[in-house]
């Protein structure tokens, strides 16, 4: 096999063996795939940390198609679990209209959303309290969550039998020629030679383009996730809900996790993956007592933070070739809805590879040209 045909994958969590297994799975791709991962354990991986939810309620038509075919890649091609709980937006007054936009384009590319008042919410759910909630916005189906270290193993175990190597190292260089990686270097002292790398390292991803010569904006920011027990009054048929507040919880087996993004000034870049108890005391728990009444009485049982990849020029995703260095491929800066979307990202990848064009989505408007030119793609709707 010669080396431009040869693909190297840098992260194997679930964006890096998606990429790997749409390219094996390309009937026009005749090379090979090697998978480039520093931790196999993926004791800090993101997609194995993650609390693993999947909607359609974004504000970006291509979000909602990622997450569209990406839903029913891991229900029915890989055949995961998927709690179709549905995802619950609740808004104030002051974001109603930005509610009622989001819900048109959402309905206009498919998504089974619907609009509730206040007491259509009460009605529906009678142990939620509506104080400063003017609208929420539902989704019926094709929203939820799944077991995301379930995903990382299923994408490595089919990338392994469809030919896939799948290599422990660190890649620590790259040597570029021309335009292009002609090979990366390991932390062993060895290289491969590459036709195609795709940046899949997730929170560590920036570090990796570095190695290129390219200042890609893509931080480790980390979020905590508390699961706590209620001790009388649980809600019932509970989705994933976010309160005005900024916090989210669902339900986890016979207990809830939460969470929330941290203040500004505390939202730091590659903080220790240690929960912020303080957090849930000042910021969570106040919050959630006020939406839920029950929930003024429960017990933390168990936490743990994982890190969010962050885009911290737009918070969205970066997807495509780099304009310059042609076979350096992005797919990195979700800003937390990587793992749900990875399917339909690594199926952009792979077309890029194969057919140099996307064949099946248009994701040309998360591509890294809009950094340079200063032109932000805002998604409303970006939790934490």
């Amino acid at each position: 096999m010669t080396p431009a045909r040869d693909v190297v994958v840098i992260g194997g969590g679930a964006m890096g063996g998606a990429a790997a297994v749409h390219l094996l799975e390309d009937p026009a791709f005749d090379g090979r795939v090697t998978i480039i991962e520093r931790d196999p354990t993926y004791r800090r991986a993101s997609s194995a940390l993650s609390a693993a939810g999947t909607r359609r309620q974004f504000s970006t038509p291509e979000n909602i198609r990622m997450s569209a075919y990406s839903f029913g890649f891991i229900r029915d091609s890989l055949g995961l679990d998927i709690r179709e709980g549905g995802y619950l937006y609740l808004a104030p007054p002051a974001s109603r209209g930005i509610l009622e936009a989001n819900h048109a384009i959402q309905v206009a590319e498919g998504a089974d959303v619907v609009l509730l008042t206040p007491s259509e919410l009460v009605a529906r759910y009678p142990w939620l309290a509506t104080d400063g909630i003017a609208l929420g916005s539902l989704g019926r189906s094709g929203e939820g969550w799944f077991d995301g270290y379930g995903l990382v193993q299923a994408f490595r175990a089919r990338a392994r039998d469809l030919g896939a190597e799948l290599l422990t190292a660190e890649v620590v260089g790259m040597d570029v020629n021309g335009g292009r990686v002609a090979s990366v270097t390991l932390d062993d002292g060895s290289k491969r030679a590459c036709g195609s790398v795709v940046d899949a390292a997730g929170p560590w991803a920036a570090r990796i383009a570095a190695m290129a010569g390219i200042d890609l904006p893509v931080e480790a920011r980390r979020r905590c996730v508390f699961v706590f027990d209620v001790e009388r009054d649980a809600p019932e048929d509970c989705p994933l809900i976010i309160d005005t507040s900024g916090v989210w919880f669902r339900p986890e087996g016979g207990s809830f996790i939460t969470g929330a993004a941290p203040a500004d000034q505390d939202d730091l870049p590659d903080l220790p993956l240690t929960p912020d108890h303080a957090l849930f005391e000042s910021v969570l728990w106040p919050a959630l007592a006020n939406r839920v009444p029950a929930f003024d009485a429960i017990r933390v049982t168990h936490a743990w933070a994982g890190y969010y990849e962050m885009n911290t020029f737009d918070h969205n995703a970066i997807i495509g070739r780099h304009p310059e260095i042609t076979n350096l491929l992005f797919a990195n800066g979700f800003s937390g809805h990587g793992i749900q979307q990875s399917p339909a990202v690594g199926r952009a990848i792979a077309e890029l590879i194969v057919h140099d064009r996307f064949v099946t989505t248009d994701l040309s408007v998360f591509g890294f040209e809009r950094i340079a030119a200063g032109r932000r793609v805002v998604e409303q709707n970006v939790i934490g």
